[in-house]
Formats: C-alpha cells, structure tokens, sequence
C-alpha cells in the first residue's frame, strides 16, 4: 500500500475513534450516568490495548497490514453501531471495547506498513507524514461528533461516525492488494520472547524514552485543566492553552523532514526531553494567559517532534519481523501511562498540590535527556 492510503486510513479510523470517544461521554452523560461510570466507560478505550497490544503487534508481524486494517475498521464500524442502535450503558462499555481495541489494532498495523513501505533514509520524513495525519484527526475527531450530537442528536451521530471506518474498508479495498510481504522473523527461537525485545538494549533505549515523553504528554493533558481551574482561568481559555499546544504539535511535524538534515534522532529526542523539562517548571510558576499560551506552543514543538523519531527508530533498532512487536509495546506503555497516571498525578497533586507534581516529572525528563545524550554517540552502532 502506497504511504497516502495508509495515512487515510489512519486518519479515517482516528476519526471514529476521537469522535466517538467524545460521543460516548456526551452519551453516558444523557442516559444520567455517574462520574464514575463514564470514566469506566472511557477506561474500558484502554484496557484492551493496554493487555493486548504486544499480542496484536505480533499479529501484524505474521500477516501484514491488509487483514489486521480490515478487522480493526469492522470493530470501529460495530462499534459505533452498537452504541447507537441499543444505547444503554452496557452497550456503551462494550462499545468503548471495540472502538479502543478496533483502533489499536488499525493504529499497530498502519503504523508497521509505513515502517516496511519505507527505507532508513525517508522512513522519519515517512513517520512525520502519518503524524501531520494523526494531528489532523485529533483535531477533526471531536469536532465533528459534537456539530453531529448538536444537529442530529446522539444516536444519530455514531450512525454517521460509523461511516468513516467505512470509508476506510473501501480505501482498504482499492489499494490493499498492492501491500509488500511482511519479513520472516530472525532465525533462534520458535517462539517469540517479550524480554528479548526488553533485553535488546538499543531499542530498549527507545522504550524509555517513549514511556517518559509518553508520560510528559499524559501530565499535559490531565494537569492542565486543573491547574487552569486553580488559577482561576475559565473554561475557554483552559481550552485555548490546549488548543495552542496542538498547533505547536503540527508545525514541528511540518518541519520534522527538514530538521532531520543537521539534527540526528537522538539529538531530536534530547531537545523534546529538555524542553519539556523546563515548560514543566516554569509553567506553575505563571498566571499571565500569554505566558502560559507560549509555554503550550513550546511544549508542543517538544513532544510533537518526539512521534515520528520514536516510530523510525523503533523501526531500525528492532529484530527483523518483529517490528509490529516492537510497536505493540510502546502502545501498551502509552495505554499503561493513560490509565494509571491520571489517578497517580490526581493523588499527588491532592496531597502537595499541583506544583511538584510540575518540578517531580521536570526533574525526571531532565534525567531522561541526560540519558538520552548519552546514547546519541551509539547511535551509529545501533543501526
């Protein structure tokens, strides 16, 4: 498959999946849900990723792209149908089930084709494209469920949200056929081993710097809005700081290919780990909106330039034909980090208030770029 159909397809599915994220709140929150409900609603997006991803990569790795992307659009597809054909709250847990893991499995699959349909030479420039895609949808996902829930009412809504996954199977359809092979795994094991990849130290390397940015991204979206509430910011602003780190996000993957000319990858995944140390420490310590708007553009640049690095390293320091694997783990630490830190920071941050929890993850990302300085001289040795 040509890289414009996979990034469609990704685009289609993060579609339905953002979207109907928000649906499923909005809808929990009509049929008179508790807050605990709609947040084991929203969890049970994760829980399957979080348990399963390791397994689907590897799925992936045996088949290629063209089976895994089928199934994952007929689970958005089901998905959103459930919800709005039978809409009770049972529905809309299994509901949230197929939509997370439908999107897992379209997010490994995609993502491992890009990888394959690539050489190490483009293959960032490759990453950085699927990345302006994802962007795209992040942004294109939650709007267009709330104008639908407005205009057409709920059920209606993932009616025409199941329409995208839809689209997907008939882009699926059209260029499918021409997908590459997937790569027969290294010889010296029937069976493949999770701590071989955890010992592989090159890639394991990878991990964490994945796990940290991953948990600089999570802090971001969770403490945000109660920081802004502690200072007294309304709704709309707390939205519009949000808003501004996604810009930053896009603009630097505009710029990715060309900063890939004098920058190596690690020396990028320095930069996005140092930089998102300091906006963490310095953004408690403002109240001024402006202030706080630059700080989320800057945070944005960081953490936006990390993705499309991370994914072609992935791809160059993992075994052959276990790439899809290798996915599956970094998907299962950010599935991890989504469902554990929010209660994690939420406790931190009642008993010492927000600031540490700013400076404890600053001083953490300082030490991450501290490590990953020191693997940028290997990198030459790890490729």
């Amino acid at each position: 498959m040509n890289l414009i159909a996979l990034i469609l397809m990704m685009v289609l599915a993060h579609i339905a999946f953002t979207g109907g994220r928000v649906a499923l709140t909005l809808l929990a929150i009509d049929l008179q849900a508790t807050p605990f409900q709609v947040g084991l609603i929203i969890s049970l997006l994760a829980v399957i990723p979080m348990l399963f991803s390791v397994h689907a990569g590897r799925w992936t790795d045996r088949t290629g792209a063209a089976r895994p992307t089928l199934i994952a659009n007929l689970m958005l597809c089901a998905g959103s149908l459930a919800a709005a054909l039978m809409p009770s709250l049972a529905m809309l847990c299994a509901a949230s089930v197929l939509l997370g893991s439908g999107f897992m499995i379209a997010h490994l699959a995609i993502n491992n084709a890009v990888g394959r349909a690539s050489t190490p030479q483009n293959r960032t420039r490759a990453f950085s494209m699927l990345a302006l895609g994802f962007s795209v949808s992040t942004v294109l996902g939650p709007v267009i469920s709330g104008l639908l829930i407005d205009a057409v009412g709920h059920r209606m809504a993932f009616l025409l949200l199941a329409l995208f996954p839809v689209a997907g199977l008939l882009v699926l359809h059209r260029f499918g056929r021409n997908e590459q092979p997937a790569p027969k795994a290294e010889a010296g094991r029937n069976k493949p081993r999770l701590m071989d990849l955890l010992g592989h130290a090159p890639l394991r390397a990878v991990f964490v710097a994945s796990g940290l940015l991953s948990m600089a991204w999570d802090l971001f979206t969770f403490m945000v809005p109660i920081q802004g509430a502690r200072i007294g910011l309304s709704a709309s602003t707390i939205g519009l700081i949000m808003g501004t780190f996604g810009v930053g996000t896009f603009v630097v993957r505009l710029a990715i290919p060309r900063l890939m000319l004098s920058v190596s990858q690690w020396g990028v995944l320095v930069g996005a780990l140092g930089l998102t140390s300091a906006v963490y420490l310095l953004f408690p310590l403002f109240t001024s909106v402006p202030v706080l708007l630059l700080l989320a553009f800057i945070l944005g640049l960081g953490l936006g330039s990390a993705l499309p690095t991370i994914m072609s390293l992935i791809h160059e320091t993992a075994p052959a034909g276990r790439t899809g694997e290798a996915v599956g783990v970094r998907s299962t630490l950010i599935n991890t980090s989504q469902t554990v830190l929010p209660t994690a920071f939420g406790a931190l941050g009642a008993v010492v208030g927000t600031i540490p929890v700013f400076w404890t993850l600053a001083a953490v990302l300082a030490c991450g770029a501290a490590f990953a300085r020191r693997r940028r001289p290997a990198k030459s040795d790890d490729q």
